[in-house]
């Protein structure tokens, strides 16, 4: 078996049906053993555990979806994290809620190639402590990304990276940092501004993000561009466009130099992080 309160083994779900006990509680869950999928089938397990039906097929058991937890104080117990997750039936959107979720029996730590178990959004994964997986794909293997410690006004992470709080606070993710100018994020992510420095994040910037093309959004430029209000970027007739970013100290390599573009500092002075000294990016100045 998985031992008490552990998720069952790949292949395994927990033991249905059992008679209710003092010690378990319910029927299907920690202490109740494990057997070969599918030893657990849709609406036999009783709350605050319920089935759920992961891509493959499978139908295992997992925390009661409707258990809201708080990202921050991790207050699910011993045997399981507390995750974003998105309460959309129909599987679709970003995430907006957070949830209890069970660890596996062998848990992958941050950093470490994961898998989901269902859809990426669903909060269901092999990922260890707090972890989530994440920049998932087709195979739904992806990576193990930590989420912050501490509290919203001073979240902590491992060093080397960055704690990006998403704008409805939903998501609290330890992001690797990187260089703008290096394009050291890796084939699907790109390196997002922070006030801090940079972090690595998702690429949705899709068949489209060269310079001058139209953006709304950080992501939506290629790695080594950044999303500029239109005054900055000559021709743009969006309200936003792509521009790359530069060195203040080397030559004037715009692609807009004729129209007035330089590379202007991307931080303001004595807010500069370190390593970031040199860093511009190309526009027109205001």
């Amino acid at each position: 078996t998985s031992g008490a309160g552990l998720l069952c083994p790949v292949g395994q779900v927990y033991r249905c049906n059992l008679p209710e006990t003092d010690e378990v509680g319910y029927d299907c869950g920690p202490g109740s053993g494990c057997v070969d999928a599918p030893g657990c089938v849709e609406d036999s397990c009783a709350e605050p555990w319920a089935a759920v039906d992961a891509n493959d097929g499978v139908v295992s058991c997992a925390l009661d979806p409707s258990a809201w937890c708080d990202l921050w104080a991790q207050d699910c117990g011993e045997f399981a994290k507390c995750v974003p997750w998105n309460d959309d039936p129909d599987y679709g959107g970003s995430w907006d809620a957070s949830r209890c979720a069970p660890l596996v029996f062998d848990p992958v730590p941050a950093g470490a190639a994961c898998q989901v178990y269902a859809e990426g959004t669903r909060g269901l994964d092999n990922c260890g402590g707090n972890g989530i997986c994440l920049f998932v794909g087709l195979d739904d293997q992806g990576t193990c990304v930590a989420q912050c410690d501490g509290a919203p006004d001073n979240p902590t992470c491992a060093e080397g990276h960055l704690c990006h709080i998403n704008g409805s606070g939903v998501t609290q993710l330890c992001l690797p940092m990187c260089d703008p100018l290096a394009d050291d994020c890796g084939s699907g992510s790109v390196c997002l501004p922070h006030w801090q420095g940079f972090f690595c994040d998702y690429d949705a910037s899709g068949d489209y993000g060269v310079y001058g093309d139209p953006c709304e959004y950080a992501n939506a430029c290629d790695p080594g561009l950044a999303c500029l209000s239109s005054q900055y970027v000559p021709d743009c007739e969006a309200s936003g466009c792509c521009t790359p970013f530069c060195e203040t100290t080397a030559e004037n390599t715009c692609p807009g130099a004729e129209q007035g573009q330089v590379c202007i500092p991307w931080f303001e002075a004595g807010m500069i992080p370190e390593g970031y000294e040199a860093l511009g990016v190309c526009g027109i100045p205001q």
